[in-house]
C-alpha cells in the first residue's frame, strides 16, 4: 500500500528547473532509498513532501492528504531534513519536551525516544555542544516522538562513525519491519545496498529508476573474475571472442560481456587451465554510476 504519493512534482527557482515532472510512490513496510547525484533535486523533493517548499506544479500526499492538511503532522510524519535545526542552548531533553508539549503528545515519549536513540546519557547536556553525529541522533529522536507511520530522512548517517552508521541501518530496518514507510536519501551506496528494499533514483530532477535494489544491480550486469595459467594468452582469446578484458589483482582477469559458462567452454576448447571462474554481480555503486552518468554536473578525470 502506497503511503507517500508524488505526482508530477515540478519546482523551479528562477530559470532553473530543480524538480521536473517527478512521480513515485513509497510503500509501507519497507525502506525506500532516494538516490541521485548532487543537485539532482532530492532535498527539494523532500521539502515539498513536508510542505516546506511549494511546487509549481503537481502534488505530494501522505495517506491521500497534503502535509498541511494533517491535523497533527508529528503523529503521522516524522522528518529529519536538517540535523542542525535545534537551539544550541537547550538540552536534548528540553528540545524534545518542547516538541512534545507543543504537539499535544504525552511527556513519556521524551524518555522513550531518548532510550531508543541511545541519548539517555546526554539528555541533560546542551545540544550546542553535540557533535554532528549526536545531533543526527537527536534529530532522529524528534522524528519518532509522535510514533508516526511515515518517516523521512535526508542523509541521516552524515557525521556518524561506523558504529553509528550500523545503528541507523538497523533502526531503519526495524522501523520498516514495524509496518512504517521509511524514505531515506543518502550518498553512501554501500549503506543503501544493505538498508533499502526499493530505490527511487533521480537525475536533473527527473525520475531515472523506480526499482528493487536487487533488480537494479542485476540490470547493471556484472563481471567474471578469471585466473588462468596463461592470463595474457587467454586474455587475447577472450577479446577475440568479443569479451572486454581488464587486468585484475594478482594476475587475475576481470571479464565483462561474456558469461562464466561461455568463458569456461572457451578455456576448455583451447586447453587453458583455470584456477578460478567467479561471476561477480555489479555493486549498487557501479549500477548507480552507470545509471546517472548523464545526470552528473561535474565529472573528474579518471586516474
Amino acid at each position: 500500500m502506497s503511503v507517500i504519493d508524488v505526482r508530477g512534482l515540478t519546482k523551479r527557482y528562477g530559470p532553473e528547473t530543480v524538480v521536473d515532472d517527478l512521480s513515485f510512490t513509497v510503500e509501507a513496510g519497507q525502506v525506500t532509498g532516494f538516490l541521485g547525484p548532487n543537485g539532482a533535486g532530492k532535498s527539494t523533493t523532500l521539502r515539498m513532501i513536508v510542505g516546506l517548499a511549494a511546487p509549481d506544479r503537481g502534488i505530494a500526499t501522505v495517506d491521500g492528504r497534503r502535509y498541511r492538511e494533517l491535523p497533527v503532522p508529528l503523529t503521522e510524519v516524522g522528518a529529519l531534513l536538517d540535523a542542525g535545526a535545534v537551539h544550541g542552548g537547550r538540552t536534548a531533553y528540553d528540545h524534545l519536551l518542547a516538541l512534545t508539549v507543543s504537539n499535544g503528545l504525552p511527556r513519556r515519549r521524551v524518555g522513550e525516544v531518548l532510550a531508543r536513540t541511545g541519548l539517555e546519557g546526554v539528555a541533560r547536556k546542551r545540544a550546542g555542544g553535540f557533535s554532528l553525529g549526536m545531533r543526527q541522533r537527536l534529530g532522529i529522536a524528534a522524528t519518532l516522538l509522535g510514533d508516526p507511520r511515515v518517516l523521512i530522512f535526508d542523509e541521516p548517517v552524515n557525521g556518524l562513525d561506523p558504529e553509528g552508521i550500523r545503528w541507523v541501518r538497523e533502526l531503519m530496518r526495524s522501523l520498516a519491519a514495524e509496518g512504517r514507510a521509511v524514505l531515506v536519501s543518502s550518498h553512501l551506496m554501500s549503506e543503501m545496498a544493505q538498508t533499502a528494499d526499493h530505490l527511487i533514483v533521480i537525475g536533473r530532477g527527473r525520475l531515472v529508476a523506480d526499482t528493487a535494489v536487487s533488480e537494479l544491480t542485476r540490470r547493471g550486469g556484472g563481471t567474471v573474475l578469471v585466473r588462468a595459467a596463461d592470463p595474457d594468452g587467454f586474455a587475447l582469446r577472450l577479446a577475440a571472442a568479443g569479451a572486454t578484458v581488464r587486468d585484475g589483482l594478482e594476475s587475475s582477469l576481470v571479464v565483462s560481456g561474456m558469461s562464466a559458462g561461455d568463458i569456461g567452454r572457451l578455456a576448455a576448447f583451447h586447453g587453458v587451465a583455470l584456477s578460478e571462474l567467479t561471476p561477480q554481480r555489479a555493486s549498487l555503486e557501479d549500477a548507480f554510476m552507470e545509471l546517472t552518468r548523464d545526470s552528473v554536473d561535474y565529472q573528474g578525470v579518471a586516474a
